[in-house]
């Protein structure tokens, strides 16, 4: 029979095997970086600030796996790469003092990493039409990036505010240089496109049965154009 310091040895190595092979945040990202998805420093750098696992309710090593995951109430929380794809698109609109709605905000990541790439005077706005969702959002922020829902210096708002909302409607009121949009709508909700500021991007996935994701634009005389860049598969935008 085999020693029992050698069988230590075997199981122990083993053991350091599984840990190196076990998927990781880290490996998260250096994957998407590595299949050419994630290419740009701040978007990487946001990514990397913003650990999965403090979003999901699942737990263990899928929570690090490239896939959606159920987080309650009939959402999900989009697969990383689709996060990593959305970012590319948005990400020179997502600087300094830029104001960023996130509809169907769902567990909150989203709306941490956008945040990470704004400056002191940039707000992110994050709505879902599911309170529960809402308020479970705030307790995953309230994780690692508590200071981010908390007042900034002076009358700053807080750089993420996270509420109740219907995604068709948007936030009445207010205008926003970057918008992005984590359930397919049926058209392009007008209120999105009224509150998209000139010269800002917007994007969305479009369609019922077959869905294409769209990066929306608006120059700065206010004309829209959109343009498909690939297909996707999302639940739907709900109305309120």
């Amino acid at each position: 029979p085999m020693p029992a310091s050698r069988r230590a040895l075997f199981a122990t190595l083993a053991t350091m095997h599984h840990a190196r092979a076990m998927p990781t945040h880290t490996r998260l990202i250096n994957g998407l970086v590595g299949q050419g998805i994630l290419h740009d420093e701040r978007v990487e750098k946001a990514m990397r600030a913003v650990d999965r696992a403090d979003f999901c309710i699942t737990t263990g090593p899928e929570v690090y796996q490239d896939r959606p995951l159920p987080i309650g109430h009939d959402a999900t929380i989009s697969a990383p790469h689709m996060h990593a794809y959305a970012l590319m698109l948005l990400k020179d609109h997502l600087h300094g003092d830029a104001q960023v709605l996130d509809v169907g905000s769902g567990s909150g990541y989203l709306a941490v990493v956008m945040a990470h790439m704004l400056g002191p005077g940039g707000q992110v706005i994050g709505i879902d039409c599911v309170p529960e969702l809402v308020r479970a959002s705030r307790i995953n922020v309230a994780r690692r990036h508590g200071h981010l829902l908390q007042n900034g210096e002076g009358a700053r708002p807080p750089k993420v505010t996270l509420m109740v909302g219907d995604g068709w409607k948007g936030v009445e009121g207010r205008q926003f240089d970057a918008i992005h949009v984590g359930a397919a709508a049926a058209e392009l909700p007008e209120a999105l496109v009224r509150q998209l500021r000139p010269g800002g991007r917007m994007v969305i996935p479009l369609g019922r049965d077959y869905q294409e994701l769209y990066s929306v634009d608006k120059d700065r005389d206010g004309t829209v154009s959109s343009e498909a860049v690939l297909g996707v598969r999302y639940v739907p935008l709900v109305h309120m």
